[in-house]
């Protein structure tokens, strides 16, 4: 089967583009956000535009003067490509490619292209073809000879990389076909995730805005070898990896994708089955970057997010990360986190203080038990220690004294 797009290993120059409907609304922060996502797919901006209007141009997205402006800037700048910070439809990226004389993309498209860059896993790469597709899909009517544009990412390498050349019919053939197969990989999923819940390993699932430092967190800890890099979405596949806390019991650390504003839906619902794995976690982990003066809105989004994918009724600690970058010893609040702590995950700071606090927190979801177990119920010691606290442990004559706090489960099943 034909892949959709055409690679370019050229450098893109690009310009980028935003409508400003509200002057107390973040286009600006946003349009330095899309500056570092261009950043991330490998292409250079030459230049910024934000045009104040009441409402986006429904025919072109960008007024008359404006658009005359960028054409004349790509000429002396030699860019080649125009990113408008917002979704577009097929008749303003049509007529907006028209007035310009360059290609033009969206911030939906970059997005995707990172996306296929960064997906590493099969599961990865069928989520990021699935929801190119499903973008696609939407756009094949009326689009004419711009129809090859749509391929147009910033490089734009990844799973279905040449000229587009399917039709409506095959891509809906394809998207089934995806579908099948990520249905398949959802089931061991949730296989493991029933294996996980009945050995009563516990689970924290770390999640954040896209370079809160997640991954780097993962690694201090574990040692899991995730890739670190200051860039957006600098890694996609979802990591697990073990951890023992202070007192033996096992945790299970998730690391999960970042969450961006403007978060394309496609992408929301083809990486549906990773993101819940938050949904089915002991405790959500929330990694904050509390070196980004545009914190408060990232932690929103993040809320936002979960909200979406009905996370809900979970523990949260908020972890205020890259502490070591403030100047002052700043007051961090999240009034929707059930505890707070600062760390620095890059240097280490209170990563131990961190770890105790996730400790306590478990210890609430468990139930203090001083119980005589006979000896030939000795197991039982072994399963509090690995998913328990011990506190004390006696052998006496008729049999095996503990003092220790056990998971509600295991309370439930043995009492």
């Amino acid at each position: 089967m034909s892949d959709i797009f055409e690679i370019k290993e050229d450098e893109e120059r690009l310009i980028l583009a935003a409508v400003c409907v509200n002057k107390n609304d973040d286009t600006k922060q946003s349009l330095v956000e899309l500056k570092e996502l261009a950043q991330t797919a490998g292409a250079l901006t030459v230049a910024t535009v934000i045009q104040n209007l009441d409402a986006p141009v429904a025919a072109t997205y960008l007024g008359k003067g404006k658009m005359e402006e960028i054409r004349l800037l790509a000429q002396q700048l030699d860019a080649t490509t125009l990113v408008c910070d917002d979704e577009l439809s097929p008749v303003q990226l049509k007529n907006l490619e028209d007035a310009v004389g360059i290609k033009v993309i969206d911030r939906t498209i970059l997005i995707l292209d990172i996306f296929a860059q960064r997906a590493v896993t099969k599961e990865g790469k069928l989520q990021v073809e699935l929801a190119q597709l499903r973008y696609r899909a939407t756009r094949l009517v009326g689009l004419g000879k711009s129809l090859s544009r749509l391929g147009g990412g910033i490089g734009t390498r990844g799973p279905g990389e040449k000229k587009l050349e399917m039709d409506k019919r095959l891509i809906k053939d394809r998207i089934s076909q995806l579908k099948s197969e990520l249905a398949n990989v959802e089931s061991q999923r949730k296989t493991n995730r029933v294996l996980r819940t009945n050995n009563e390993v516990p689970v924290v699932a770390i999640v954040g805005y896209t370079n809160a430092g997640k991954s780097t967190l993962l690694n201090k800890l574990t040692g899991a070898g995730v890739l670190e890099q200051d860039q957006l979405f600098a890694t996609l596949d979802p990591t697990t990896r073990k951890y023992k806390l202070e007192s033996g019991q096992e945790v299970l650390l998730t690391d999960t994708v970042g969450f961006i504003r403007k978060l394309p839906h496609h992408l929301v619902e083809a990486f549906k089955s990773t993101l819940e794995e938050a949904k089915y976690a002991d405790i959500i982990l929330h990694v904050v970057d509390s070196s980004n003066e545009d914190f408060h809105m990232q932690m929103h989004v993040v809320y936002d997010t979960l909200r979406q994918l009905k996370v809900e009724d979970k523990t949260v600690i908020t972890a205020f990360n890259k502490v070591d970058r403030l100047e002052n010893d700043e007051v961090l609040k999240d009034l929707r986190a059930d505890e707070t702590i600062k760390i620095s995950a890059k240097s280490g700071t209170n990563l131990d203080e961190l770890m105790k606090l996730i400790e306590e927190v478990l210890r609430k979801q468990k139930t203090l038990i001083e119980k005589v177990f006979p000896y030939a119920q000795a197991g039982r010691i072994q399963q509090i220690r690995k998913y328990g606290q011990l506190l004390i442990e006696e052998y006496r004559q008729e049999g095996i004294f503990v003092k220790a706090y056990v998971p509600n489960k295991l309370y439930n099943e043995w009492f």
